[in-house]
C-alpha cells in the first residue's frame, strides 16, 4: 500500500489553492526515493527479560531522530498493522525473509534492526550497568544487509547511546548525510532514565488502565516531557475525558514537532467539550503550518458551531480532495446557511454521488429540492430538520510527517529556482527558525545549504554559529561567529562572541562584544539583556 498518493495529491492542491486560485491544479509527485525507514525493536541479549522495555524504545527514539535528519519512518501504529494484515502477533521476531515481507507491505526502503546486552562494573567503588548496543540496516531494494554500528553508555545514559546509534544509523542508509554528531546528539535534551521507561511502557501495554497509568507517572517524574504529554492526552481523550485531555494536550509546547498532532487532539477535546473557539483555535495552528484537508475542515466545523460561516474552509477542504463525500455535505449544509441553494444542491449531489447510501445527504437534498430561492437553512424548523457540519476524528501521524517532508521537497524545489544570494537569504531564515524551535539537525541541513549557495554570507555563519553553540560545540561557535564578524560586523555572530566570552569568564571581552552589538541596533532587546548580565557583575559596558 501507498501511504503517501492520496494524501500528497491533497497537500499539493491546498497549495495550489493558495498560491494560484481554487481552480489550480497540481500534478502529483513520485513518492520520495530512498527515504522510508522502518525500525524494528531490538532483541534484547541481556539475559533480562524485565528489561525488554529497552528494545521497544528504539523505533520511537530512532523514529525521531531519523525524521530530523529528513528521513520519513514508519510508525508504531503503522508497524503493528503490518504486523495484523500479515498475520503476525505484536510482539512476533521476524525473521530476515519475514522482515522483508514487513517492509514491502510498508513500502519501506530501508529496515534497522539490533540487539542489545548489559556488562555489569564498577565506577568510583559503585556498581553500573552499562549498554552495549549493535544496530545494523537492511537494504530492501538490495536485500544487502550493512556493517554493524556499535554504540555504548551506561544505563542511565541509555538516551544519549540511542541519539548515537541513530545518528550512526543515518550515515549508513546516507553516505552523503553530513550533520555533525554534536548536532545530532543536540537536537533534545535527555531524558531521565524513569521517565523514559514509564513512557516506553506506556505506549506499548495494550491495557488502557496501564496505559494511563505509567503516562500519568512519566509525566509525573518530568512535568514538560512533552512525548509523554501527548500520549497521555491521547489517552484521556479516548476514554472520554475531554477537560483532562484538553488540559494536558495544551502544556505541548507549540515550538515541538509533535505540536501538530497534539493540536489537532486539542481541538477534538475542546470541540467535545462545547469550547468551540478553543476548538478552532487549535485546528487553526495545525492549518497555518500544515493545511490538510481534515484539518482545514474541522477549522470550518469548529466555526459553524459558533454560528459563523465555514464555507471558505469547506471549500479548501473538498478542492484538496474532491473524493471525500463529508466535505461536500458539510460545503452544502454550510451554503443552505448562506441560502445559495443551487450551490448547495450541487454540492449535496456531488457528496451523494460518491456515498450513495449516505441518508443524511439524502434528506438534505430533498429539503433543498423543496426549499424557495433565496431561503435559508432553518434549524428550528418545526420537521426537525438541523443537518450539522461533520468533524474529522481521525489523525494520522504518519501522513502527517509524510505531508510536512513533501512541503519541505517542494520548497527546496522553489529555493533552488532563486539566486544564490537570496537562496542563501531564505535558507538561513529557514535554519534560524529550526534552532528556535530546538530542531538543530534540521537547522544544520538548511545553513549548509546557505553556505553552498554562498559561502561569503555573513548571516549563514552567525546562524550556524548559533547552531554551534546550541549543540554545545563552543570551539566551532566561535570560529563561525569570528568569520561572520570578519565578512559583516553583525549583532547575531557578536552575541555568540558574548555569550562564549562570558561562559569564559572573559568579562571584558564579553563587554566589547556587547558594546560593538549596541552600537550596531541601540535597542536590540538580546544585547540590552547582556549588559545587565555584565553589569551586574561589575563589569561596565559602553
Amino acid at each position: 500500500m501507498r501511504f503517501l498518493s492520496k494524501l500528497i495529491a491533497s497537500i499539493l492542491a491546498l497549495v495550489a489553492t493558495f498560491a494560484v486560485s481554487q481552480n489550480a491544479r497540481a500534478q502529483e509527485p513520485e513518492p520520495p526515493v530512498g527515504r522510508v525507514v522502518l525500525v524494528l525493536p531490538f532483541d534484547n541479549h541481556s539475559g533480562n527479560p524485565s528489561l525488554d522495555w529497552i528494545g521497544a524504545s528504539f523505533p520511537d527514539t530512532l523514529n525521531k531522530r531519523l525524521n530530523s535528519a529528513g528521513f520519513l519512518t514508519i510508525s508504531h501504529d503503522d508497524r503493528l498493522y503490518a504486523y495484523e494484515h500479515l498475520g503476525l502477533p505484536a510482539e512476533f521476531k521476524p525473521s530476515r525473509a519475514t522482515t522483508i515481507r514487513i517492509a514491502q507491505q510498508l513500502d519501506a526502503d530501508f529496515v534497522v534492526i539490533g540487539s542489545y546486552a548489559m556488562q555489569t562494573g564498577t565506577s568510583n567503588g559503585a556498581k553500573v550497568s552499562r549498554i552495549m548496543i549493535q544496530a545494523k540496516v537492511l537494504s530492501v531494494d538490495a536485500l544487502r544487509l550493512s556493517r554493524a554500528v556499535e554504540d555504548s553508555a551506561e544505563l542511565t545514559r541509555l538516551f544519549d547511546a540511542e541519539n548515537a546509534i541513530a545518528w550512526k544509523v543515518a550515515g549508513v542508509i546516507d553516505p552523503h548525510f553530513s550533520a555533525s554528531e554534536q548536532t545530532f546528539l543536540g537536537a533534545q535534551s535527555p531524558i531521565p532514565l524513569p521517565a523514559f521507561e514509564d513512557y516506553i511502557r506506556g505506549i506499548n501495554t495494550s491495557s488502557p488502565a496501564d496505559r494511563l497509568k505509567k503516562l500519568q507517572s512519566a509525566v509525573a517524574l518530568l512535568p514538560d516531557y512533552a512525548a509523554a504529554l501527548l500520549e497521555l492526552g491521547k489517552e484521556q481523550y479516548a476514554e472520554r475525558d475531554f477537560d483532562a485531555a484538553a488540559a494536558t494536550l495544551a502544556k505541548v509546547p507549540k515550538n515541538d514537532r509533535i505540536a501538530l498532532e497534539a493540536n489537532f487532539y486539542l481541538g477534538l477535546a475542546r470541540f467535545n467539550s462545547a469550547d468551540y473557539p478553543g476548538a478552532e483555535k487549535a485546528f487553526e495552528f495545525v492549518a497555518s503550518r500544515l493545511p490538510l484537508p481534515e484539518v482545514v475542515n474541522n477549522e470550518g466545523v469548529a466555526l459553524s458551531r459558533q454560528g459563523k460561516d465555514g464555507v471558505a474552509d469547506f471549500q479548501r477542504a473538498s478542492l484538496a480532495d474532491p473524493s471525500d463525500e463529508d466535505y461536500h455535505y458539510n460545503l452544502a449544509v454550510a451554503l443552505f446557511r448562506r441560502g445559495d441553494i443551487t450551490g448547495a444542491t450541487t454540492q449535496a449531489e456531488t457528496a451523494l454521488k460518491l456515498k450513495p447510501t449516505d441518508n443524511e445527504a439524502t434528506t438534505l437534498l430533498t429539503q433543498l429540492k423543496a426549499a424557495a430561492p433565496g431561503s435559508r437553512l432553518d434549524q428550528n424548523a418545526d420537521n426537525g430538520f438541523g443537518p450539522l457540519e461533520r468533524i474529522r476524528r481521525s489523525y494520522s501521524e504518519t501522513g502527517f510527517r509524510q505531508a510536512a517532508f513533501q512541503l519541505d521537497q517542494l520548497r527546496a524545489a522553489r529555493l533552488s529556482t532563486l539566486p544564490a544570494a537570496q537562496r542563501a537569504v531564505e535558507y538561513t531564515q529557514l535554519g534560524r527558525t529550526y534552532i528556535d524551535e530546538g530542531l538543530l539537525p534540521e537547522a544544520e541541513t538548511q545553513l549548509k545549504d546557505a553556505l553552498a549557495a554562498d559561502p561569503n554570507s555573513a548571516e549563514a555563519h552567525a546562524g550556524m554559529a548559533e547552531l554551534r553553540a546550541a549543540s554545545g560545540d563552543k570551539d566551532k561557535a566561535r570560529d563561525e561567529a569570528k568569520k561572520s564578524v570578519i565578512l559583516k560586523p553583525n549583532v547575531a555572530a557578536l552575541l555568540v562572541l558574548a555569550r562564549l566570552d562570558l561562559a569564559d569568564n572573559q568579562l571584558a571581552a564579553s563587554a566589547a562584544d556587547v558594546s560593538q552589538a549596541l552600537n550596531l541596533e541601540p535597542q536590540n532587546s538580546n544585547a540590552i539583556a547582556l549588559r545587565m548580565v555584565l553589569q551586574q557583575h561589575g563589569q561596565t559596558v559602553r
